[in-house]
């Protein structure tokens, strides 16, 4: 097995990204910050365009517990799965500081089993292995394991990790995984893992391929416009909390324009949208807003998407915008 660590670890030396910048920090805010961007996420897509302008506008975990839930939602929009930000921000506003426990880190919103392992194996230096997808993609091919449980999965990721050096024992597997043992096309000659690998004969088989179907779902959005300002209303439902966006209708009025379709991919729904436009006479909605207040407002990608609709349209009454 040291044989193996050593091996990993000189692979690590030489081909790991060990200059990405939460992998150079102690400080464990910004850690948990780039495991909680990170899921679901692509690192090039964090790095480039979130992680650092979201360290600046709120600092440390005090500040960004005492920053508006607006406030962060905007600082994350683009980013997507805003329940991330929402749990993020609502842990900030429990604890000043991480706790280094990972049964205590599990109590915080929005951290599970593998993210509390990832803060305590690279905040803390614990001697604690990770569970992120690329890894348990290298254990199902390295033990032929087609359906394991989860409990499977820790036990020989505990039974793998190097405790001598967790920290880039953990990044060295993340990376095998990201660079090397790939879901399509595994480069198995060029992995540190090849000679032990039961599953390199044929490494596509595992873990066995999950059948997925997504729901498609429509909807009915209706612009509402008062002069020169049109109506958004501030999302209160599990999904996208918090989020201001346009109304969805069963019926939309019968003199209300049609404008077009935008459609947008969730993980487990494709949702559809016929967006139509409604001069008001008289205003009854709360909120309306310009173009130029919208810019400042966080708001879902759907939603960005008909306000591109929207600008594209040749309907009248923009010039004050």
């Amino acid at each position: 097995m040291k044989n193996l660590h050593r091996t990993i670890h000189r692979w690590y030396q030489s081909y790991g990204r060990r200059t990405l910048p939460w992998r150079n920090t102690d400080e464990p805010y910004y850690i948990y910050l780039s495991e909680v961007m990170l899921q679901q996420t692509q690192v090039k897509t964090v790095l480039e365009r979130y992680y650092f302008p979201f360290i600046e506008r709120f600092p440390t975990l005090k500040a960004l517990g005492e920053a508006e839930l607006g406030e962060v939602l905007k600082a994350w929009e683009g980013l997507g799965y805003y329940t991330r930000a929402k749990n993020l921000h609502k842990s900030a506003t429990l604890v000043s500081e991480l706790p280094t426990d990972i049964d205590a880190l599990i109590q915080l919103p929005g951290i599970g089993k593998n993210t509390a392992h990832a803060i305590a194996a690279f905040a803390f230096r614990q001697p604690v292995p990770i569970m992120e997808a690329n890894v348990k993609r290298i254990l199902c091919r390295l033990y032929r394991l087609e359906n394991p449980t989860q409990k499977e999965l820790w036990e020989y990721a505990y039974g793998l990790l190097d405790q001598d050096n967790a920290f880039d024992y953990n990044q060295a597997m993340m990376d095998i995984g990201a660079l090397v043992c790939l879901p399509k096309n595994p480069a198995c000659d060029r992995c540190p893992l090849e000679r032990i690998c039961e599953g390199k004969d044929d490494p596509l088989r595992y873990p066995a391929k999950q059948k997925r179907s997504v729901r498609l779902r429509e909807e009915h959005i209706v612009i509402y416009r008062y002069h020169d300002r049109i109506f958004l209303h501030q999302r209160s439902g599990k999904f996208l909390h918090g989020l201001w966006g346009f109304e969805s209708t069963k019926v939309p009025p019968c003199t209300a324009a049609y404008l077009g379709e935008v459609s947008h991919t969730y993980t487990h729904f494709k949702l559809t949208c016929k967006v139509y436009l409604y001069d008001e006479e008289t205003p009854k909605q709360k909120h309306y807003f310009t173009l130029d207040e919208i810019s400042e407002l966080a708001i879902s990608k759907v939603d960005e998407k008909i306000l591109v609709l929207l600008k594209r349209s040749k309907r009248p009454c923009w010039v004050s915008f």
